[in-house]
Parts: C-alpha cells; sequence; structure tokens
C-alpha cells in the first residue's frame, strides 16, 4: 500500500512548480466536498504564499493522504477525527491542528421504498471505502436511529461520492447512502428520499481537520505555524470575499449552477469556526465507537489527539480576534 501511495504521490509533484524563498509542502485532501473546502479558499488566496509555504494540495482518495502522511511522504492532510483516531490508537503519530468541521452534515438518502427507519433493516448503505469517514459516519447514525449498524443493515464499499449517487439511484447494489450538500440533491432529483438529516441532529462528532505528524511539528514547527496562520485568514477570507470562496468551490467541486454554488458557499460559512479549535468532545464521541473494536479507546484522552498550540499562539496574541475588526 504505501508503494503505491508513493508512486500516486510521485506521479502527481513530478512537475510542480517551485517558489522561490518559500517552504515546499505537501497537503492531500481526500475528495471534492465542501467539508475540505477552506484547503482551496486558502489556495485560491494565495494565503500560504503569503505566509511563505509553497503548498502542493494533492488529492489522493480515501486513506491515501493519512497513508502517505504516516510515511512522511506529505506533511499534512485534510482528514476525519475517525481516521485520525484510530491510525493513533494502532500507534501513529497523527494529530490534528485546526478543524474544518465539527459536526456532520451527511444525509441519509434512501430508495422511495425505504418510508421509516424499521425500513432499513435489512438493507445495503454504501460507503466509499472501509475505514474512511462515511464507513464511521454510517455506523453512528444508524446506531443512533436505533438500529445496530452491525446486524441490522450492511454496509458495502462502492467508491467516491459520483459512484455511489448512480449506484443509489440505480437501486441494483444499494438501497442509502449518507451524502454531503449539495450532492445529495441530485439523487432527490431523481427520486430518492431523505430518511435522516444529520445537520439538524446535533451530534458532537470531529470531522474533517487539518492533520499533521508529531515528527512533523517537532521539526518543522514554524511550517506548520505559518499553515496554520494562512487557514485561519482563509477563514476570515472565505467570510468577507464571497466570490473567491465561490471560485474555488467550483473549480475543485466542479459546480457550474449558481443555487448550487450559493447553497455550497452558505453552508461552508455555517460550519467552519472562526477559531479552528478541534472539538475534545466530537474526538470523545469517535472514541465511545472505537472503544467496541479497539480496547485502547476506552482510556484515550482526547487532548493527545489534538496540537492546538499554533491556534493558542494567534488567539492568545489577538490576531483572530483584529481580523475581523
Amino acid at each position: 500500500m504505501i508503494v503505491r501511495v508513493l508512486l500516486i504521490v510521485a506521479a502527481i509533484v513530478t512537475f510542480a512548480p517551485v517558489l522561490a524563498g518559500a517552504e515546499k509542502i505537501r497537503i492531500g485532501y481526500s475528495g471534492a466536498t465542501i467539508s475540505n473546502a477552506m484547503l482551496w479558499v486558502t489556495e485560491e488566496g494565495k494565503l500560504f504564499q503569503k505566509n511563505g509555504v509553497d503548498a502542493e494540495l494533492l488529492y489522493l482518495q480515501t486513506t491515501l493522504g493519512q497513508t502517505a502522511l504516516i510515511a512522511g511522504e506529505i506533511a499534512m492532510c485534510v482528514y476525519s477525527g475517525s481516521l485520525l483516531s484510530a491510525a493513533r490508537l494502532q500507534g501513529a503519530d497523527v494529530v490534528m491542528v485546526a478543524s474544518f468541521l465539527n459536526k456532520p452534515i451527511y444525509r441519509l438518502i434512501v430508495r422511495p421504498e425505504i418510508r421509516t427507519v424499521a425500513d432499513l433493516k435489512g438493507k445495503r448503505l454504501g460507503i466509499t471505502r472501509f475505514g474512511t469517514v462515511t464507513d464511521y459516519t454510517t455506523k453512528l447514525l444508524v446506531a443512533r436511529l436505533g438500529l445496530d449498524p452491525e446486524k441490522d443493515v450492511a454496509l458495502v464499499q462502492v467508491g467516491d461520492v459520483p459512484v455511489l449517487l448512480t449506484s443509489l439511484i440505480a437501486g441494483k447494489t444499494i438501497d442509502g447512502a449518507i451524502i454531503q450538500p449539495p450532492y445529495y440533491q441530485k439523487a432527490v432529483n431523481a427520486g430518492m428520499r431523505i430518511l435522516a438529516n444529520m445537520q439538524e441532529m446535533d451530534i458532537q462528532v470531529q470531522q474533517t481537520g487539518l492533520n499533521t505528524t508529531q515528527k512533523f511539528i517537532a521539526k518543522n514547527p514554524d511550517i506548520v505555524r505559518r499553515a496554520v496562520k494562512s487557514i485561519i485568514e482563509g477563514i476570515h477570507l472565505m467570510r468577507t470575499s464571497p466570490a473567491l470562496a465561490k471560485r474555488a468551490i467550483a473549480k475543485r467541486m466542479q459546480l457550474k449552477d449558481e443555487k448550487e454554488l450559493e447553497e455550497s458557499y452558505q453552508l461552508l460559512r455555517s460550519f467552519v469556526p472562526v477559531k479552528p479549535y478541534p472539538t475534545l468532545e466530537g474526538f470523545r464521541t469517535i472514541f465511545g465507537d472505537l472503544a467496541k473494536r479497539v480496547p485502547a479507546a476506552k482510556t484515550a484522552d482526547p487532548k493527545d489527539f489534538v496540537d492546538v498550540r499554533f491556534i493558542e499562539e494567534l488567539d492568545r496574541s489577538g490576531f483572530i480576534d483584529g481580523l475581523y475588526r
């Protein structure tokens, strides 16, 4: 697996330009979803460059980015707290340094014949891949709905969101799936139903964040500091420059419909915190689920899974508040 990741990363960055005097880093992300959008907005606003970081953004499917991060082939990645937690509990030194999304925004979209939660029993729910955020979050949602995710439903590996949508609408391999806005609307337009809206369920669980390793931080604290500063400035830019933010979203998510683009932007505004501290309570939720399979999760301390020193420095100095004066 690691060899495969190295080949992918090498192929992507072979012809990447290098900015004179800037620190070169590679940042991975797993998909064209709105939860990853702060990375693109920060890049679009040239804020990494402004802070002396030449950040190359790499699309690495599903869990490949975290594998590359642990292998030391990329410096950072934007992935979920559930993926990070599972890896750290197994010995990896991964930590989250900033959070983009502290609550799930998925909708559970199902075939039209599924009218109630009880109708889910015996049905097949699609996920991108085992071990990913869709795997963890689907199980979490099914449990919150009062069913047993291990016995009452079958999880089926399907692939990225476009494949999930196609499979769900066809109805041959899966009967439902959790899908983020705005993509779920395509399924609804094709006759599928929204059975549950996680955004309305007030579930505290750490979703997407900027992750790195303790080893990288120890060797390059100033690079991490400048990357986190860039993200914080990117959050301000997203809020004050809608046109730029929409341009970044449209480019990466291939959105052409103005209504979808506006809804995506407003959703991004609604969930990205001005001060992007990871949520410790959100990690505790993850540990509660992981404890069923990983005994070490029972005694895990969420503070060991985050490194907020860089946000704290910028917060205490008044830098973050100063952006909004």
